[in-house]
């Protein structure tokens, strides 16, 4: 299904781009199409802006959200559904056509921002991309929010891998990337997942060779069409330039964005 249509010109709006929720990396005036990505626990918006250069034509913008740079002074939410509300009244998506990218937490935040624009009336995403998370409702492993500073370094890392040098040495530096992924992971185990119609759009999961788990269940939460891709890595397959290459590949072909 491609996003490129008569009303795509409205992605070449001169509105503003970066905003106090919005990076972008490159503004593209022609763009046709426009990419809204969604970190995952711990992320940030930096984790997509460089995609632009492999994305012709799709304008991407990464969230940015309280807690981590630059709003490390403000407090992160603890809550998806503040966060959804937050994000449906701060955020103003489009105009034109758009997709959401969501990768591990942020699939679910997309997805909920999906759900809630659809209920409000509002112009929401043309299609979803989630990648590396299950689909709602989620079974959350042995809940980690609560437990101590040293032991949340340690799971975090057991989890995803080692932090930047930096983290360990700068004890401040520790202390916000510590805060925001608590946050994170106070989100995403306590999300209650509210059922409800299935989305009427394209929506697809990408997932790392190296990863458990079966993302096909996604195919529920849409009446559209739905496609599973599987690609070489572990949870963060995309940090592989070849595999983010392939990725964007995929992304691109899907959002049909003219170049």
């Amino acid at each position: 299904m491609s996003m490129a249509h008569p009303t795509a010109s409205a992605a070449r709006s001169a509105g503003p781009i970066a905003t106090h929720w919005l990076a972008c990396r490159d503004r593209k005036p022609d763009a046709t199409a426009q990419l809204y990505c969604f970190a995952h626990a711990g992320g940030s918006a930096g984790e997509f802006l460089r995609w632009s250069d492999d994305l012709p034509g799709v304008r991407v913008l990464a969230l940015k959200l309280p807690g981590r740079a630059p709003r490390e002074k403000e407090p992160p939410f603890t809550r998806m559904p503040d966060l959804v509300d937050a994000l449906v009244e701060q955020v103003g998506f489009g105009p034109g056509p758009f997709a959401f990218f969501g990768h591990s937490l942020g699939g679910l935040v997309a997805h909920e921002v999906a759900r809630t624009l659809r209920a409000a009336g509002r112009p929401g995403p043309q299609r979803l991309f989630v990648s590396s998370v299950q689909p709602p409702p989620v079974t959350t492993r042995q809940p980690v929010h609560r437990l101590p500073r040293a032991d949340l370094l340690t799971e975090i890392e057991r989890r995803w891998g080692a932090l930047p040098a930096a983290v360990h040495e700068d004890e401040e530096l520790r202390d916000i990337v510590l805060g925001y992924f608590r946050a994170d992971m106070e989100i995403a185990e306590t999300y209650g997942f509210v059922p409800g119609p299935p989305l009427a759009i394209p929506v697809t999961a990408f997932v790392g060779d190296q990863e458990d788990g079966d993302l096909t269940g996604w195919g529920a939460h849409t009446a559209g069409p739905f496609e599973h891709h599987t690609l070489r890595g572990g949870h963060f397959y995309f940090r592989d330039p070849e595999q983010r290459r392939e990725l964007l590949r995929h992304v691109h072909r899907m959002l049909g964005a003219e170049h």
